[in-house]
C-alpha cells in the first residue's frame, strides 16, 4: 500500500483558490487576508489533517506540539508493566487536554537515548523530554542542558543547580517504610531483587536495608534486568542457599508475580515460610492469592503531574523549582508474615 501523501500548504492553496502566501498568512495567524479566507484556509486545513513540517517549524521559531519520552527497557519488560502503562496513560491524559502529542521511543542503552535527543533536539521534532531512571553522574542531563532542550526527571534525589527540574519522590522513606514493615514483622533476614544497580532508586532503597543492620537485620541486594526472567532465578538460587531469606523484596509487581510462582513451584508456602513485597502495586497484585504487599503510588497521576510539570518547562525561560510527588504508601496484604521460627 503506497504511502499517504502530505498535505502541503501548495494543496490547500490550491483547494482553496489562493496563493501559497495567503494559507502562510492564515496558518500563522498574520494578517494579509481577510477573515473569511482565513476561515475557510483553516477548515480546509483541518479537513485535510494539515500539520507543519519540522523544518519549517524550525525555521519560525515554532512549537512541534509534541512531548518527547525515551525508555530504557527490554520491549517484553515494558509491556508487562503495569506503572509503564499507567505512567504513559497519565502523561498522554495531561497532554490530551492541550493538544499536544506524546512520542515514545524504546532505546537500548543511554548512548541510544542520548542521540535520540540530539536527533529530536536537530529535527525539532519536540518540544521538551520527560526523563525516568535517573543515574548518579548521569550522563543525560548534561546533554539535556547543552541541547537546551526543556525536561522534566521523575527521581529520588532533588536535582543540582545546573540540572533539569525533578519531580521528586521520596524513595528513601518508600524503602524504610517496606523494608522496616518486614523487620517489625521480625524478619532479620531480608533479600532486595533490584533493578539495574546504576539507577539512583536502587542504591538508595538499597542502603535504607543495610541501614537495618543496626536492628539486626541481614540485608542482601542482587540486581537485575528487572525481568520476571531473572527474579524466578534469583529466587531460586536464594531458596537453595543454606540459609535462606526469610523476606525478599523485589523492585516491581510482575518481578513479585513471578517470585510468587517459583516459590510455589517450589512448594515454599507464602507467608508461612517467606514473605514476599514489591515497590510497585497493580491489580494483579491484588489479584493473585497470596495477594502481595506492596507499595502502592497514583502511577497515573505522577504521569500526569510531570507532563503538567514539563508544559509549565517549556513556557519558562528558567529551570522551575522541583516539584514533590506523593510519596507511595504501603498496602499490607497476605504474602507478608511473621517468619517462621528457627
Amino acid at each position: 500500500m503506497p504511502p499517504v501523501k502530505r498535505v502541503t500548504i501548495t494543496d490547500i492553496a490550491r483547494l482553496a483558490g489562493v496563493s501559497p502566501g495567503a494559507v502562510s498568512f492564515a496558518l500563522n495567524g498574520r494578517p494579509g487576508v481577510s477573515e473569511q479566507t482565513r476561515q475557510r484556509i483553516l477548515a480546509i486545513a483541518e479537513e485535510h489533517d494539515w500539520l507543519p513540517s519540522s523544518t519549517a517549524r524550525a525555521l519560525t521559531g515554532a512549537r512541534a506540539g509534541v512531548i518527547g519520552f525515551a525508555v530504557n527497557r527490554p520491549a517484553r519488560t515494558l509491556g508487562a508493566e503495569a506503572f509503564f502503562t499507567d505512567l504513559i496513560a497519565g502523561i498522554q491524559s495531561a497532554l490530551a487536554a492541550q493538544r499536544i502529542a506524546l512520542q515514545t521511543v524504546l532505546v537500548s542503552s543511554v548512548d541510544d537515548e542520548v542521540a535520540t535527543y540530539r536527533r529530536w533536539r536537530s529535527a525539532h521534532q519536540v518540544d521538551g523530554v520527560i526523563v525516568i531512571d535517573p543515574r548518579d553522574d548521569d550522563p543525560r542531563l548534561p546533554t539535556l542542558r547543552e541541547l537546551g532542550l526543556p525536561a522534566v526527571v521523575i527521581g529520588s534525589i532533588a536535582s543540582r543547580a545546573s540540572d533539569p527540574a525533578t519531580l521528586w519522590i521520596d524513595d528513601r522513606q518508600v524503602a524504610r517504610t517496606v523494608f522496616g514493615h518486614l523487620a517489625a514483622l521480625g524478619h532479620r533476614s531480608i533479600a532486595y531483587v533490584a533493578g539495574p544497580e546504576e539507577f539512583q532508586h536502587t542504591r538508595l532503597r538499597a542502603e535504607e536495608l543495610a541501614a537495618l543492620a543496626d536492628r539486626g537485620v541481614a540485608g542482601e541486594v542482587i540486581p537485575t534486568d528487572s525481568s520476571p526472567s531473572a527474579a524466578s532465578a534469583v529466587l531460586r538460587r536464594l531458596l537453595d542457599a543454606s540459609k535462606p531469606p526469610t523476606a525478599v523484596v523485589f523492585d516491581n509487581d510482575v518481578m513479585a508475580i513471578a517470585g510468587l510462582r517459583t516459590a510455589q513451584e517450589r512448594g515454599v508456602p507464602v507467608p508461612q515460610d517467606l514473605s514476599l513485597a514489591s515497590f510497585d502495586d497493580s491489580v494483579v497484585a491484588a489479584l493473585v492469592h497470596p495477594s502481595i504487599t506492596c507499595a502502592t503510588r497514583d502511577t497515573f497521576g505522577l504521569g500526569a503531574d510531570a507532563a503538567a510539570f514539563l508544559l509549565a518547562q517549556i513556557e519558562s525561560p528558567e529551570v522551575l523549582p522541583d516539584r514533590a510527588a506523593a510519596v507511595p504508601q504501603i498496602t499490607v496484604r497476605d504474602s507478608t508474615a511473621a517468619p517462621p521460627p528457627r
